[in-house]
């Protein structure tokens, strides 16, 4: 859906979330976020609301439905929610070089009727950019790709911790497994992106490394648990 602006112009938002729908056009929600703006809020949650609101213990209970293992059935709510949070918004940052505010107060989850995560959205459209475009409607421009990496990092780990948070109020919860997820979620996007097209790989590489490296600046371990492609 195209969003317009109020002079009728296709916002910036709005172009780059185009082109991440056509990484994969027999998908287009794997990788492209919903403007809340514009959508109806029925089977959207805010995910700052996910453990009072006991979203996280239905995703827990789905899928304990499905594993007789609690631990493994936390591993993939963990990998679903992370996917949420980081790996779309590394799959931007590789392949468009912007990022939406992956914030907890600012990404919303949709669910479908089956209580599986199918899409997420986001309240605030404003982009970040480090590519030294003159400043236009809607983004904000920032120095370079290592800051935009930084800024990244910092406000999906506030995410992170209301993910790792509300699962550990359903039980045990490995801050290491969920390290390795974010960090192999990094990782998946710097290889499958640019397989896609969006991007050339070397480009995609760096951009992965330097989320990689935002991660682990400020405290996650995800390179001391993740399988590196090297």
């Amino acid at each position: 859906m195209t969003v317009l602006d109020d002079v009728g112009v296709a916002t910036e938002f709005d172009r780059a979330m185009s082109r991440l729908r056509d990484l994969d056009p027999d998908a287009p929600r794997v990788y492209a976020v919903a403007n809340m703006a514009v959508q109806s809020r029925r089977r959207w949650w805010a995910l700052a609301s996910g453990g009072s609101s006991g979203r996280f213990a239905a995703l827990q209970a789905r899928a304990a439905a499905d594993r007789s293992d609690p631990a493994r059935a936390s591993i993939r709510v963990a990998t679903d929610l992370v996917h949420c949070v980081v790996g779309r918004v590394a799959a931007a940052f590789v392949g468009v070089g912007q990022v939406w505010d992956p914030g907890p107060e600012n990404v919303w989850i949709h669910l479908d009727s089956d209580v599986g995560i199918d899409w997420v959205g986001v309240r605030d459209v404003t982009l970040r950019d480090a590519s030294g475009r003159p400043p236009v409607r809607g983004v904000v421009s920032v120095p370079c790709e290592r800051s935009l990496a930084a800024w990244t990092a910092h406000r999906a780990s506030l995410s992170l911790h209301v993910v790792a948070r509300g699962l550990a109020e359903l039980g045990p919860v490995d801050d290491a497994a969920i390290a390795r997820i974010v960090g192999n979620s990094v990782l998946g996007a710097s290889a499958r992106v640019p397989y896609l097209g969006a991007v050339d790989s070397e480009v995609g590489w760096q951009r992965g490394q330097a989320l990689l490296d935002a991660f682990t600046d400020i405290g996650l371990p995800v390179r001391a648990t993740t399988n590196r492609m090297t």
